[in-house]
This record gives structure tokens, sequence and C-alpha cells, in this order.
């Protein structure tokens, strides 16, 4: 078991009173292995629905993720079950057929905004921004997998937000914090908790809370989440808000068997009331008037020649405008180019729409998010079905040889799925597989 900390154990026994043998039992337990699947790709997985989360799984044995070829291609994502409970509260504070504007603003690794995607009206718009670069980078690549291609990823800090006020109908903020609803999980972050740091992260919030409230347009919805149980850094902080006549709490209709815990201001996940760690959840609404941004016009960035754009216009299907920026091909949804292209002038865009190739000399490599994206047209292209021995050298950007006849540039499909691209070249096949997203673990 692992050994909590005096000063948590103290606080939690206070918090949960009788309950909390239960709640201390319940790290005795092996923490449940959860997916949440894509509904706009195949996949194979089973096991138990998760009640709160459409497309979300409990598994019954954990496998190796990293070995396998269908969670590259983004037709899984693995995430804690608890936190899934996101899609309550977007199905039942938005309209399932008006298109929104929705910010991620705590994105990385990609958990919830994969899944804002796969639950936000038709023709929506997700900025998935993370202010640490190494970990947009990750958030970056995870997106692309997911293959959607109506989304923006920046690398800013929340504070950077401030000027776009009234932008966003949604905001979500899964905000750092001491981690305390992963101490099941993670030892470590057991071993890294201290009061002193839980008071800092209140303080951060707090901070990321003002930043961003300005970009939440009258009438807009702000999600607010963290992975712990600290009141300071849950209620306390949604309550700061609504004291201030800004806002109002939204009460959201949860199933009494899921073992949720309704709060004042908010919903609180424990690990011995339901199959998941623990997880705050709260909805409030914005009712005080907001400014609204102007979205400034730039100059147009460069559009590709003729010829290449008629050679990819059959690559996707979708309404999209083709841009390129020095040599890559980008298919930007054409409902939020000018959004998109402000937000490329005011913010850092690492990713955005659906990277479609690099133009070399006078020739188009396919982009290896093209490959993963829903948008693609697989008939487009020559394919090139794989056993799952040779997907995972060609995962691990290893040489493999597969006879065939035709030349050129072949989607590599493993059990329907694209998983990247090759290049054909008669008595040898070059892997094109990203250098940096190579898996490394030995087969």
């Amino acid at each position: 078991m692992v050994a909590l900390p005096t000063s948590f154990v103290l606080r939690m026994q206070a918090q949960l009173g009788t309950e909390y043998p239960e709640f201390e039992q319940s790290f005795l337990k092996k923490p449940p292995t959860s997916i949440r699947t894509n509904p706009e790709k195949n996949h194979r997985m089973s096991g138990l629905p998760i009640p709160w989360c459409t497309h979300g799984l409990y598994i019954h044995e954990r496998p190796v993720f990293t070995l396998d070829p269908l969670f590259h291609g983004g037709t899984y994502y693995v995430q804690e079950a608890s936190s899934m409970l996101l899609e309550q509260a977007i199905k039942q504070t938005t309209e399932p057929d008006k298109p929104i504007v929705a910010l991620d603003l705590c994105a990385a690794p990609g958990g919830k905004s994969t899944h804002l995607l796969s639950l936000l009206p038709k023709d929506s718009l997700l900025v998935c921004n993370e202010v640490i670069r190494s970990r947009a980078t990750i958030l970056a690549e995870n997106i692309q997998k997911w293959g959607y291609g109506n989304a923006v990823v920046t690398n800013n800090d929340p504070e950077d937000f401030h000027s776009l006020k009234g932008l966003f109908d949604v905001v979500v903020i899964d905000a750092p914090c001491s981690g305390e609803g992963l101490f099941r999980k993670d030892e470590n972050a057991c071993g890294e908790w201290s009061t002193e740091n839980a008071e800092l992260c209140a303080l951060r919030q707090q901070r990321i809370l003002r930043s961003i409230w300005p970009s939440l347009k009258e009438g807009g919805v702000l999600i607010y989440s963290t992975c712990t149980y600290n009141p300071d850094e849950n209620e306390l902080n949604i309550k700061q808000i609504l004291e201030g006549g800004d806002a109002e709490n939204i009460s959201l209709s949860l199933n009494p068997d899921w073992g949720v815990v309704s709060l004042k201001n908010g919903y609180q996940c424990y690990p011995h009331r339901l199959e998941g760690e623990g997880f705050y959840l709260a909805a409030i609404r914005k009712i005080s008037p907001s400014e609204t941004v102007h979205l400034r016009s730039k100059k147009d960035v460069a559009r590709p020649g003729k010829g290449v754009a008629e050679s990819v216009r059959n690559w996707i299907h979708g309404s999209f405008l083709l841009r390129q920026h020095q040599d890559l091909i980008i298919a930007i949804p054409e409902k939020h180019y000018l959004l998109i292209e402000f937000l490329s002038s005011v913010l850092k865009v690492i990713h955005r729409g659906t990277a479609i190739g690099i133009v070399k000399h006078e020739k188009i490599i396919p982009d290896h998010g093209l490959a993963l994206s829903i948008h693609l047209k697989k008939e487009s292209f020559l394919q090139m079905s794989v056993s799952l021995e040779q997907a995972r050298i060609y995962l691990k950007k290893d040489t493999f040889y597969q006879e065939h006849a035709a030349k050129g540039h072949a989607l590599v499909i493993y059990e329907d799925n694209p998983i990247g691209w090759v290049n054909l070249l008669g008595n040898r096949i070059n892997n094109l597989y990203p250098t940096e997203w190579r898996i490394r673990m030995s087969l």
C-alpha cells in the first residue's frame, strides 16, 4: 500500500468522515485500466463500458500499448476513467448542432483534447494549448494521431490569451494540481506532495483562471478540473469566481449509480466510490458582458501552385483551403480559415489543420499526418497491408520487405487502419515513418 503523507491523511479524514477507512482501503486495489476509442476509426478493443463516456472502456488486462500499432494509429487513447466525466459537462452545456470555438488551455498530453474533438459539434474549432514546449510537441503528435483537422495546437502562457476577449464559447482548464488523485497509480506523485506545494498549486490555478476569464464570451462555459481532492484547489477556486458576480454555477444531471459525489460547487470522484481515480470537475457560465476581439486581417499566406493543388484535391474530403508554409502543404478548415490565420499571428501555433505533404522537386511527399487523418481518401493511394510483426518493425523505422509490384508512395495498413507511409521502390521499401515518433522498445 502507498504510504500516504500524514497531513494528507488528516485532511482526508476530516473531509470524508466515516468514509475514510473505505477510501484508504481503495489504495490496496489495483487501479483499473481504461481507454477511449476513436469513433472515426476502426478498433478491436473490448471491455466493460464506462457509464459516463460513450466510447470509454475498462479493459481487463493492460497490454503493452507501445507495441500496439492501433494505438499509434490513433484508434484509441489510454485515459483515466474519471477524467472522462468531461463528456457529461460538454454534452449538457452545449447544443449538439451548433458549431463552437473551444479552448483546452492546459492540454498536454492530449487526453481531454482528443475527447473534445470527438464530442464537439460538427464544424467546431478546438484550440489546444500547452505552455511547456516539449509537452506541446507531444500534444501535437497525439492530435495528429487522432486525425481531426479542426484543431490548432499552441504553445503559450495563459496570460497570452488575455487579449483574445470574448473569443471562446467553451474553455476547458484541466489545471496543474497537487496530484492527490494519482497517488494510487503513481507513487512519485505521493512522494512529491506537500502542503506547501498544494498551496502553490492553488495560487497558480487562480492566476490561470484570472488570465483566461476575459477570453470567454458572455454566455460561454468554463469547465474546470483537477486530479486532486484538495478543496483549496477545487471548490474554493470556483467559489471565488462565483462570488465575483461574473458567473453562475451549472448543475449537471449525473446518474447516482455512477458514484460521483455532488458538491456545492462541482463534482468529486473518489476511488472507493467508483472505478476510477480522484478527479474534480465543475462547470460555470459567464454572465457578465464581455468585449469581443476584432479578428484583424493579415497578409494571406502562400497558396500552393495550381498543379500541386489539383494533385492533392482528391487526397482528402471535406471543405478545406490549401495553404503552403515553406514546402509544407496544409489543409485548413474553410469555415475557420480567418480565425486560424488570426490565431497564427498572435499565438505560437505549432500545428494547425491537416498536414498534406512536402513539395519536393515538383513532386509531393505525403505527410504522416495525412495518413492518420479521418479526412483521408484511402482509395486515392496504393495500399500495403502488413502483419503485426511487420507493423512493429515499421513503427521502429526499421527495414522490412514485402513483395509488391507497384511503385510509389503507399499507405501502410494494419487491421484496416492506416499507420503511415512507405515509398515502394521495386526491390526495396523506403520506410517514411517520422524519426521522432519511432518506438524504441525492444520487440
